[in-house]
């Protein structure tokens, strides 16, 4: 039903339309199919409605109040985004820019004299976060890049903005007296991972690389922290490592990272609910703008930054000095090319390995997930 100029659409529901009976005179009550047809004329104009048909009957007087009660009908649909009340930010140890900004009150102090709540919750690794995603319950969430890629094709609809970090954050990891030394060394072995982040990634593509796959190992499915504990009581023979968990267990423990590759680790990016975007896009933009200051000031103010991690992991200054001086590089914000590339690379090495399924379109994927279009502070 496409009119000369603009697309029309039917929307269609079942209730009782007490508001409409007001608007239409009538002391009748309506319960009945009510089709609606609208004209959009562009992107986020005002739904106008056409023509309104009850049971059948084609009624058109009274169309505009009808439109108002309408919205009354529709409140999560056809109006538009309700007043931002609140926004709701995870931050997480292995994105050390998020502590900066929650420490700081950086969002806290630009959304003041809007009277919009800033919101904090722990992500515990790029699943936990995925999850929240999800659900609703963040509307901007830190995972892996190739993390947010495989939730996209899975149906997860958020959209990757910001890069928050370049780190070498996973390697595979095993105790100092183990005997293992190599990728191939894993067959037959229990290896503590956590599914639907960079670890269990970079796990999935050495094992390809070296000829095996999941099914040559027993994957023991374990949170990054639990996976760590797990690996230096003994009850796995290595683990596919988190910093700064990672970092911890090599200084005070004396794991081995056996296995490193540091290419193959996928950048730090900030991922926002596609919804959240789409309804509030100037404040997902000021957002953005925070991040920025507080990844610069984490840049000029290094030893702040291990102080930062240090209050948010307990952990000492060494263990964080590791994790930050020696595998984090915090000099990217835009999403452009490199980061595409290492995305695409694992989003592919995964659909060989049987992770991401074969019929999946991996580039389609990738271009609805990345959106650059929101603009950053210029330098």
């Amino acid at each position: 039903m496409a009119s000369a100029h603009f697309p029309k659409f039917v929307l269609r529901r079942r209730t009782f339309f007490r508001e409409l009976r007001k608007v239409m005179g009538t002391s009748k009550l309506i319960n009945s199919s009510a089709a609606f047809l609208f004209e959009v004329q562009e992107a986020n104009s005002p739904l106008v409605v056409q023509e309104l048909q009850i049971g059948g009957t084609s009624i058109a007087r009274r169309v505009f109040a009808a439109a108002i009660a309408l919205a009354a009908l529709f409140p999560h649909g056809a109006r538009a985004a309700e007043s931002l009340k609140e926004i709701r930010m995870d931050w997480a140890t292995y994105n050390p820019v998020s502590l900066i900004l929650k420490q700081k009150g950086m969002l806290e102090k630009e959304f003041a004299h809007d009277g919009i709540r800033i919101v904090w919750v722990q992500s515990a690794g790029s699943n936990k976060a995925l999850e929240f995603l999800n659900a609703g319950a963040i509307d901007f969430g830190s995972t892996a890049g190739s993390a947010a890629l495989v939730a996209r094709i899975n149906g997860n609809p958020i959209k990757s903005i910001y890069v928050f970090s370049r780190p070498e954050w996973t390697a595979l990891v095993t105790t100092k007296d183990s005997k293992i030394a190599s990728v191939a060394d894993l067959k037959g072995k229990r290896v503590a991972v956590t599914r639907g982040t960079d670890p269990h990634i970079f796990l999935v593509r050495a094992l390809l690389d070296a000829g095996l796959s999941e099914k040559d190992i027993t994957p023991v499915l374990l949170q990054h922290a639990d996976g760590k504990t797990a690996l230096i009581r003994g009850d796995v023979d290595a683990w596919a490592g988190l910093d700064p968990m990672m970092a911890q267990a090599e200084i005070e423990d004396g794991a081995r990272l056996f296995f490193r590759k540091a290419d193959a680790n996928t950048w730090g990016i900030l991922n926002v609910r596609e919804q959240f975007l789409k309804d509030y896009p100037q404040a997902t933009q000021r957002v953005l703008a925070a991040y920025e200051e507080a990844r610069k000031y984490a840049l000029a103010n290094a030893d702040e930054l291990t102080k930062s991690l240090v209050i948010a992991t307990k952990l000492p200054d060494v263990v964080a000095d590791r994790q930050l001086k020696e595998r984090t590089e915090l000099t990217h914000s835009r999403i452009g090319a490199p980061q595409r590339q290492s995305m695409l690379a694992a989003g592919l090495a995964l659909q060989q390995a049987g992770v991401i399924d074969a019929k999946a379109d991996v580039k389609a994927a990738l271009d609805a997930l990345i959106d650059d279009s929101v603009p950053l502070p210029a330098n």
